[in-house]
């Protein structure tokens, strides 16, 4: 379905009959993927989600730092969780699965860019059709998110945990963004006008770490599991 029929759709007038049909079907699709999920990811142990762009290269800069910081996070004693596909995704996967540690894919279904990469465990690759379930899992089974460069795929990934950790729906996991040149902007403006306009408050703010190094990276993680004297391994 192009983009006009779906819009047109969606001022297309329905039938009860129709919608009772199409909306549980939905829901049992939805189901399925939240119990695939939960029956593979219930007993993973310590995971943090690296999170990217798929349009990262091989053998460019941060494509090389997402597959240090997970080498490195597992070398910690953390597993590794991604969207499971290409660029970021696929550098994650790589760096757990070159020291031995969980590699976890969480793969979305897309007419474009998002094939899941060949560093995933087997028994650790699930492919969602609905990216709302897809978040769910990232959040649910992460005890941290690292945030490499991006684009609009990635910003709802960071700003839903950033969220859920303000509204005290999840714990107050620790959010590492990689990369000052790629994001001092976006901090810039928060802010400078997101902070000025008082929708949010300044203790928002420590939500965020910002780094250079995957050593700096994993430091964050390892820093705020030991002021509750937690390691991985908890």
């Amino acid at each position: 379905m192009n983009n006009e029929d779906k819009i047109k759709q969606a001022f297309r007038d329905r039938d009860w009959n129709e919608i009772k049909t199409h909306d549980s079907w939905v829901i049992f699709k939805v189901m399925a993927e939240m119990v695939e999920g939960f029956e593979k990811l219930a007993k993973i142990g310590p995971c943090v989600s690296i999170f990217g762009s798929a349009r990262t290269k091989p053998g460019t800069e941060y494509y090389q730092m997402a597959e240090d910081i997970a080498a490195k996070l597992v070398r910690h004693g953390y597993g590794v969780i991604t969207g499971g596909g290409p660029g970021i995704m696929e550098a994650g996967n790589k760096g757990a699965r070159s020291e031995n540690g969980k590699s976890v894919g969480l793969n979305i279904e897309l007419p474009h860019e998002q094939g899941n990469n060949i560093y995933i465990d087997p028994d650790k690759l699930i492919t969602f059709d609905y990216f709302f379930v897809r978040k769910v899992m990232f959040v649910k089974y992460s005890q941290g998110f690292v945030v490499m460069p991006g684009g609009f795929g990635t910003l709802d990934e960071l700003f839903e945990a950033i969220t859920l950790i303000q509204t005290n729906k999840i714990g107050r996991f620790p959010i590492v963004l990689v990369g000052e040149a790629f994001w001092s902007g976006l901090i810039d403006w928060v802010k400078g006008t997101m902070l000025k306009f008082g929708n949010i408050s300044n203790t928002d703010l420590d939500l965020i770490s910002i780094v250079e190094t995957p050593t700096d990276a994993v430091r964050v993680i390892d820093e705020f599991y030991s002021k509750y004297l937690l390691s991985p391994n908890f």
